[in-house]
This record gives structure tokens, C-alpha cells and sequence, in this order.
């Protein structure tokens, strides 16, 4: 089984590959759906939560996020490679400013709920359901889908995972298996959908 993702998070977060701590669990297939192109987005109106429910029609993704902390500024996503992690410490959806982390680990024979996010296209929406909101999810529409080299993405952090930005979505997992690790991170930025 092919490694995740650990995201560093010190004044700027660094990402890096490791193996995940428990076996993948099946992964339905990936459903094709239309991309919706959208116009600019704006800012969205909605109270702001943390995650619970990360969806990406386009790759049929439907998967739970719970929120992780950075002890020793370093953030692992959860071990079960169908589960996200959401860094607690960073904006939450909804809000007006900074970057919404989601990361998940990638399984390279298949099993992790992000192991096809290079896939995603601009215009592709995506949305987040939030805790203690009975409103619908909050919608995004995916505005760049980057694959970053290990060097380049630790160079780049601060500006990829800034909090000083308008609100955004970041998902980010592993891409270029080599047989034993992963030499690339997908990185889909996302804005709110008016």
C-alpha cells in the first residue's frame, strides 16, 4: 500500500509522504459527472462550521472529515485512507478569509478517497457539509488543479495554504508513485460559489 500525506505546519506548512497506519478500505468507483463551469465566485454568505463532509461529484467522493490538530506543527490526516482530516487551527468553511485544509492520504493500488483528485478539473464543483448546519452544503467550484513536486510544494506553502487570502477550499494528497514513495502532491484550489 502506497503512503499518505503528512502537512508540517510551522510558520509555513510543509507536506510530506508516509505510509498510513491501517489498510485501505474499499473505494466505490468513481462516478462521471459533468463539470459545472461557473462564473467568478464570491465570497459565500453561509455561517461558518467546521467540516464534516467533503463531496466531489465529478470522482463520485463522499467522504467524512474530522478535524485534526498539528501537535509539534506537524498535521496527519486520519489513517483510514476513506476519511479526511481538516486542520482545525485554519479557517473553516464559510468564512470570509483563508484557506479551508483538507488533506487525505492516497492509496497507490487503489482504497483512498482522494486517490483520483489530479482528475478534477476547473469548473468541477464540490461542496462541504458542515457540523450543526441544517442548511444545504456549502458549494465551491474548483478554480486550479496543480500537481507540485516535493521541493516546490514546501517553497510555495505559504502561499498555498495562506490564511490571509480570501475564503478558499485547499484539498490536497499524493500523486507519482515510484514503487516505494510518492514524489508529488495534488493541490485543487477551490473558491465559494455564489
Amino acid at each position: 500500500m502506497g503512503g499518505g500525506l503528512a502537512v508540517f505546519l510551522t510558520q509555513t506548512p510543509q507536506v510530506v509522504d508516509q505510509e498510513p497506519a491501517s489498510g485501505a478500505a474499499t473505494r466505490p468507483a468513481a462516478q462521471a459527472a459533468a463539470a459545472a463551469t461557473t462564473p467568478e465566485a464570491t465570497p459565500a454568505p453561509w455561517k461558518p462550521g467546521a467540516p464534516r463532509t467533503l463531496r466531489i461529484p465529478s470522482l463520485g467522493v463522499d467522504a467524512p472529515v474530522v478535524p485534526v490538530k498539528a501537535p509539534g506543527g506537524t498535521l496527519t490526516p486520519p489513517s483510514d485512507p476513506q476519511q479526511l482530516g481538516w486542520w482545525a487551527d485554519g479557517a473553516r468553511p464559510g468564512q470570509r478569509q483563508g484557506s479551508v485544509l483538507v488533506a487525505g492520504h492516497t492509496v497507490h493500488n487503489g482504497g483512498g478517497a482522494l486517490d483520483d483528485l489530479e482528475q478534477v478539473e476547473v469548473g468541477d464543483p464540490i461542496s462541504v457539509a458542515t457540523r450543526g448546519s441544517d442548511a444545504a452544503d456549502l458549494p465551491y467550484v474548483v478554480t486550479s488543479v496543480r500537481i507540485y513536486g516535493k521541493g516546490k510544494l514546501a517553497r510555495q506553502a505559504a502561499t498555498i495554504f495562506a490564511q490571509d487570502v480570501p475564503g478558499r477550499l485547499v484539498v490536497v494528497t499524493c500523486e507519482d508513485w515510484n514503487g516505494s514513495e510518492y514524489l508529488s502532491n495534488v493541490v485543487v484550489v477551490a473558491r465559494p460559489r455564489a
